[in-house]
């Protein structure tokens, strides 16, 4: 079959420059709602991914996302948001981005295209077949994040992988490739915007279901998340109070501040 760049097609929209700011944000919309039916379409390859973290963090490993540019961002913003929404340590997640951490917000001219330095990146970490690697590149041609999943390959680490484009170079590379087909975006060839969104929505639920399997959230609750502010402080005292029966606000307060943990709070409580 030959390789169709699906991301980079044609928009279905012209003129886009003649259009009224309510035009643009409807129809921005309006693409943005076919993502969900796309990622619908992928729930299985992603549930088999999923398990395959689960199985691989039991036994002690870790899960890294290696992206370039947008993708690559995106890695890094679900890794950093794990240890405060569920309680793990920061080394459990780990985003590393073509160009190091000068890309997070700039970008870094031809970073991705060594197709070398991810593999580098990952052994920065001291990656090992205890882990697991997602490679993510809206393409699926990305150079740094192919050649990482190849090395991974080669040194027996499970990966998986997330692109918007069917039958890309980088699923060969991948134990669990994720296509999610979005469609031409808005702006011809703009991967911020359908694919960006569906890459972000899947790393989500990717990361959220791992944690839920893992122990970390009881119920519907952030029992694990860590106090870092005075709004989470407040939420996790009345998740206290609720889960705990306790009445008292600045006793549930007292308490959590103490312990560091709703769930801790909860056992010191009942015993």
């Amino acid at each position: 079959m030959t390789f169709i760049k699906i991301t980079e097609s044609e928009s279905n929209y012209q003129h886009l420059e003649k259009m009224s700011v309510a035009e643009l944000l409807t129809n921005i919309n309006k693409e943005d709602g076919t993502v969900h039916k796309a990622i619908e379409k992928v729930i299985p390859q992603i549930e088999l991914l999923v398990q395959s973290i689960v199985d691989k963090m039991i036994l002690g490993g870790r899960l890294f996302y290696i992206g370039a540019g947008t993708s690559g961002r995106l890695g890094i913003v679900d890794a950093s948001e794990c240890p405060p929404t569920f309680g793990v340590d920061y080394g459990l997640v780990i985003g590393v981005i073509a160009g190091g951490n000068k890309a997070i917000t700039e970008a870094v001219e031809f970073a991705e295209d060594d197709t070398e330095q991810g593999w580098r990146d990952l052994q920065e970490h001291s990656i090992s077949s205890k882990d697991i690697v997602i490679g993510i590149a809206a393409s699926g041609t990305t150079p740094y994040v192919i050649g990482a999943l190849k090395s991974c390959k080669e040194n027996k680490i499970i990966t998986g992988s997330i692109c918007c484009n069917p039958q890309s170079p980088l699923s060969e590379y991948s134990d669990f490739p994720i296509e999610i087909v979005v469609g031409p975006e808005f702006i011809t060839g703009s991967t911020r915007m359908k694919s960006g969104t569906a890459q972000k929505l899947i790393l989500n639920m990717i990361s959220t279901s791992v944690m839920i399997q893992l122990g970390r959230v009881e119920d519907n609750k952030m029992v694990n998340m860590q106090l870092t502010n005075d709004k989470l402080v407040d939420r996790g005292v009345k998740m206290l109070m609720e889960k705990a029966k306790i009445d008292d606000y600045a006793m549930a307060k007292d308490l959590l501040l103490k312990t560091g943990s709703i769930k801790t709070a909860i056992k010191i409580h009942h015993s």
